[in-house]
């Protein structure tokens, strides 16, 4: 199974590549290869026994024998959610190129199904290089997607991200190469832990610029703003999950010792970029900027879980990632759709948009209240549980967490407002439709996994690390901690 979740969009993408196929055909081709992409997730979450905590759904072939490297896939529980919502968010993605009308349907399309095969790959390899190769395949229809098909400054967009990604990058492989040779194997099932600080800095590097934290967002402004809609929508919702990802599995479980160590350092700037980017993003004049600084803040909040290095943070953390990724994927495409109808994304011209518009409302309005974290949501349940995490390391944390929590109510309330509610802008005219049945094809999967996570939060929050954490001494059952730091 976890091949198949690799090789059904990478073979889409290249058929879309290598076949003669018109708009209509490559379209087709590549939203059936989401489709069955996603029906190949429910297959295994259905055969995914949950509670055991092991690694499942394991394929494994050896690559480069001398150095001990292998072809190794597999399963945790934490990485089939991430796989899920990655499914969900790109088929969306692709589904709003389709209606948008990209150029170049064969290039575009071939592009985002390669980019999805790279992405689940990420969350699947059990071997460094193995990961580190899916980790820069992720590079590559990214630099043509935002350069190609971006706007204006698309770029210099691109350029920053490449420059800031590829520095990350070349730290992370340093690190590799050294842990790797240290242990004899690249296998990280093999891998018996370090504890080196500089190697645990070097993947904290990578990690820090592609989520991006505080201060290693300099990328973030542009790249959202000049991709297209839908591109924003995949780089905020998932591509940044592939690095908090790789801070929980390799930085805090490879390095667990080192984690310990820089803890509160780790969790402070976390809190910093959670405050910067809350207030930031409400003095955003655009609906791009308001959403990238969110973002900035959100992958704060879950780094802050990841780092409470405990259950209930590392539970919140992967529940907030699910979150995060359905919901700024879902405001990216609603943004798009705004701009699509009213030409612009500056609060300033907007407004007025409820009236007459129904569904655009309550998919906005619906969207904008889980985001805000409204009791009984799911986001409320995943910001809940890291507060409880980090609460162990310090009372101060939960309090810098709840103030930022406010300010998230700030500025999302204010987005709603500004496009729904205040006096109807110079760039909204009459014309404007309501949202058509293709679009809500799209939009409402998002929204309507986001309703049922806030229905039960537990299938993600209970069902990531299975019983790993039952016996007397947790930390050392996850965690690679090495003698002197095992507590």
């Amino acid at each position: 199974m976890a091949l198949w979740l690799i090789l059904l969009p990478l073979g889409a993408a290249l058929a879309v590549w290598l076949l003669p196929l018109d708009r209509l055909a490559a379209t087709g081709l590549a939203l059936a290869a989401v489709l069955g992409e996603i029906g190949l997730w429910i297959t295994t979450l259905v055969r995914f026994d949950l509670d055991s905590g092991k690694l499942q759904f394991e394929e494994q072939a050896s690559w480069f024998k001398d150095l001990g490297v292998t072809f190794h896939l597999g399963l945790w529980g934490y990485s089939l959610w991430l796989i899920g919502m990655t499914v969900l968010v790109l088929g969306a993605a692709i589904a709003f190129g389709a209606r948008a009308g990209r150029e170049r349907p064969r290039a575009y399309f071939g592009l985002m199904l390669f980019l999805l095969a790279a992405v689940v790959a990420v969350f699947e390899a059990q071997d460094l290089l193995l990961f580190y190769v899916a980790w820069e395949a992720m590079l590559i229809p990214l630099y043509f997607l935002v350069g190609v098909w971006g706007g204006a400054g698309r770029v210099a967009a691109t350029y920053k991200f490449v420059v800031y990604t590829i520095a990350g990058s070349l730290l992370m492989l340093t690190s590799i190469i050294v842990y790797g040779l240290q242990q004899g194997t690249f296998d990280m099932t093999l891998t018996t832990g370090s504890g080196s600080m500089w190697l645990f800095l070097g993947f904290a590097a990578a990690f820090a610029i592609k989520a991006p934290l505080f201060p290693f967002h300099g990328w973030l402004p542009q790249a959202y703003r000049e991709s297209p809609p839908e591109v924003a929508a995949v780089l905020s919702g998932v591509v940044s999950k592939t690095a908090a990802y790789g801070f929980l599995r390799l930085g805090v479980i490879e390095f667990g010792g080192p984690s310990l160590r820089i803890r509160d350092t780790v969790l402070a700037l976390a809190a910093v970029g959670l405050v910067y980017g809350s207030i930031v993003a409400f003095r955003q004049p655009d609906l791009r900027g308001i959403i990238a600084y969110s973002s900035l803040a959100q992958m704060s909040l879950i780094t802050m879980g990841i780092f409470s290095i405990n259950l209930a943070g590392f539970d919140g953390a992967i529940l907030q990632m699910v979150n995060h990724g359905l919901i700024s994927g879902v405001m990216f495409l609603l943004a798009g759709l705004v701009e699509r109808r009213a030409g612009t994304s500056d609060v300033a011209r907007l407004g007025g948009l409820a009236r007459g518009r129904p569904i655009l409302a309550t998919a906005l309005l619906a969207a904008g209240m889980i985001a805000l974290a409204v009791p009984g949501s799911a986001t409320f349940g995943g910001e809940f549980l890291i507060l409880t995490g980090v609460f162990a390391s310090g009372w101060a944390w939960t309090v810098v967490g709840a103030a930022a929590i406010v300010l998230a109510a700030m500025y999302a309330l204010r987005l709603i407002s500004a496009v729904l509610h205040d006096r109807k802008g110079e760039a909204v005219t009459d014309s404007a439709r309501d949202l058509r049945l293709p679009e809500l094809a799209f939009v409402l999967p998002l929204l309507g996994c986001l309703i049922a996570l806030s229905i039960w939060p537990n299938a993600v929050a209970s069902h990531s690390f299975g019983k790993a954490f039952e016996r007397c001494t947790p930390l050392a059952n996850v965690l690679k901690l090495t003698a002197e730091d095992c507590p």
